[in-house]
């Protein structure tokens, strides 16, 4: 059964891409067959797997997009990219900028991506979508499409800014367009345990969100070998296998793959009585 989680937050900067493309890569390590959905027009995700000439795939997410709008076949071969740590990818680049304008006018605009999604996700244990920074039509596409969203929230001042904003975008997708929709957990990421502010901000997004969103107990330290990792196209389970951030992102993905393991005996109970 194929489980599709966003990851997620308006803010850039958080550690979107990073935890996308690491819990994708140990995902792989883990036997599970991933496919990575990157939704930012920046690319990052992309070129975190080594992909980072636009020429060096025909096809992209723009045209997944367009091709679901206008009803028009797409060669899923030329689409998929398979890199070098078995996780697949829909690639992105800076063409998909102006879809906004695309989706405005279409039909039923907050399923395109789910539409697309469904045709795929039997092929695959987890397909992962990076989000880009924004709540525009975008995230509202990746939010619909999902079965769960993780939010990505940084050990820095203002962290949880602008998260009233993003729980609301998801009761209201919730509401509306996803009744199913789950939020998997909070990731705290960018922390630095030296210092007493990064202490204190865990503390209080634990303290003011874990009453009723969970809090994942793993959080994502800030490691300068996690972002040289993204400029050489792999991933820190590849550049960097014994770093504390790769450890992290290994704990963080346990969490992922033991509460699915757990739905999904749930499920299982229930069905058989």
């Amino acid at each position: 059964m194929s489980e599709v989680i966003a990851i997620a937050n308006q803010k850039g900067g958080v550690g979107k891409t990073m935890t996308s493309v690491s819990l994708s890569a140990c995902l792989a390590l883990n036997n599970k067959k991933v496919l990575l959905l990157d939704l930012d027009p920046q690319g990052h995700s992309t070129k975190a797997f080594g992909f980072y000439d636009s020429t060096q795939y025909p096809l992209s997410m723009k045209d997944v997009i367009v091709s679901v709008i206008e009803d028009i076949p797409l060669d899923r071969e030329q689409l998929i990219l398979h890199s070098n740590e078995n996780v697949d990818i829909v690639p992105s680049n800076i063409s998909l900028a102006g879809i906004n304008s695309k989706l405005e006018s279409a039909m039923c605009r907050e399923t395109v991506l789910k539409r697309f999604i469904d045709t795929v996700k039997d092929d695959y244990d987890y397909v992962i979508i990076d989000t880009n920074p924004s709540l525009d039509n975008l995230p509202i596409n990746a939010l619909t499409a999902s079965d769960k969203v993780v939010i990505t929230v940084q050990a820095e001042p203002y962290a949880v800014e602008g998260m009233a904003d993003l729980l609301r975008s998801i009761n209201m997708v919730r509401r509306n367009l996803n009744h199913d929709l789950k939020i998997e957990g909070v990731l705290i990421t960018m922390t630095n345990e030296r210092t007493n502010l990064s202490k204190k901000i865990t503390h209080e997004v634990r303290e003011n969100f874990g009453g009723h969103i969970k809090v994942f107990d793993t959080t994502i330290p800030r490691c300068t070998k996690a972002a040289e990792s993204t400029g050489i196209g792999e991933s820190i389970f590849q550049y960097d296998p014994k770093g504390a951030a790769t450890k992290a992102y290994e704990a963080f993905t346990k969490e992922v793959i033991l509460n699915a393991e757990k739905e999904h005996k749930r499920h299982k109970s229930s069905y058989v009585r």
